[in-house]
């Protein structure tokens, strides 16, 4: 189907790379996202050219806050930040809405070659014990509300399952995946080239007797018992949860199998429906004006204190963009 152009009824348009895209399993109760991310993956790697290790822990946060940003139905950021006493110490992704991401990551080189030497560089192994917070920023104007959930050695998957149980009470299940996959260059030869993806299923249900399962707040059955009067055991979230249990981790990032496939193979008996696409762009919110202003706010022994060689540079962690400024710009009036 060309750009631009609306699909008729029998036909469909493919999300592609890059996208996050939200479905529903409505005879389940369930709904999510799911995402297969490319060539934004791989510019916000390639940019600063982390070791394999610590560019898939990245990419797995990246995935994991697309996936939990772009349900946000207003301007603000989604910021997620793990704090840790791993080799990786410090994971930053923060998505403004729509649609911009970027993301940074800080992590002690000699301690990141011994785990590696000792066989230790499995992603719960690189974070080590911690606290990953998720904040939601609406605007100077709006009050921050931000949650924390404990690393304790852990993955990302079983972590955000842990927030939502705990902190959403929201029965949730998540898969993460990265790999790397060898691309064509437009002149001649490959290179390889990072891709990641994901998927997250909650199970939101109105009916009474689904609304007391013992895995949602205030679920006052036992796990196995009969919830309708003389009724089947309704299993519908135990059915989810086994679904996307079956997800490999090569399909979540396989540029074939892509995100509306991948859902219909796991949902087509029951009824999926995904929706409109929201897509994500390797695109940094930093700028000349906003470190001025953040500058604009230091003390003259601060700005004393910054200045070298006559300048005042600062680069930004995130896209490596580099500014300068002449210390006479922040002189008291």
């Amino acid at each position: 189907m060309a750009e631009g152009e609306i699909p008729h009824l029998g036909e469909f348009g493919f999300a592609g790379d890059d996208a996050v895209v939200p479905f529903t399993v409505e005879a389940l109760d369930s709904r999510g996202r799911a995402v297969q991310l490319g060539p934004m993956l791989d510019s916000i790697l390639a940019r600063h050219a982390y070791p394999p290790a610590v560019a898939a822990l990245l990419a797995e946060m990246i995935v994991l806050t697309v996936l939990l940003g772009a349900s946000l139905k207003f301007d603000g950021k989604f910021i997620a930040q793990a704090q840790t006493d791993g080799p990786v110490d410090l994971l930053v992704v923060d998505l403004s809405t729509p649609s911009s991401v970027r993301a940074y990551a800080r992590f002690d080189a000699e301690r990141l070659a011994a785990a590696e030497a000792a066989g230790q560089a499995a992603p719960a192994e690189l974070l080590g014990t911690g606290i990953l917070a998720l904040t939601v920023d609406q605007g100077e104007h709006m009050q921050r509300y931000q949650g924390i959930v404990e690393l304790n050695g852990t993955g990302l998957e079983a972590v955000a399952e842990s927030y939502f149980r705990q902190s959403e009470q929201i029965p949730t299940t998540v898969r993460l995946a990265v790999a790397t996959l060898r691309r064509r260059e437009a002149g001649g030869g490959f290179r390889q080239g990072w891709r990641a993806g994901g998927l997250i299923a909650q199970f939101l249900p109105e009916a009474p007797e689904r609304m007391r399962q013992p895995d949602l707040p205030g679920g006052d059955a036992p796990e196995g018992a009969d919830l309708g009067a003389g009724l089947p055991v309704d299993d519908a979230w135990a059915e989810v949860k086994s679904l996307v249990g079956t997800v490999h981790p090569s399909e979540l990032t396989d540029p074939e199998v892509g995100v509306e496939r991948l859902l219909f193979r796991l949902f087509h008996e029951r009824g999926v429906r995904v929706f409109e696409a929201t897509p994500m762009l390797d695109d940094c919110s930093c700028s000349r004006e906003k470190i001025k202003g953040v500058l604009s706010s230091f003390t003259a022994e601060e700005i004393a204190e910054s200045v070298e060689d006559g300048r005042i540079d600062v680069t930004c962690e995130f896209c490596g963009q580099h500014y300068s400024f002449a210390p006479e710009e922040f002189a008291e009036d």
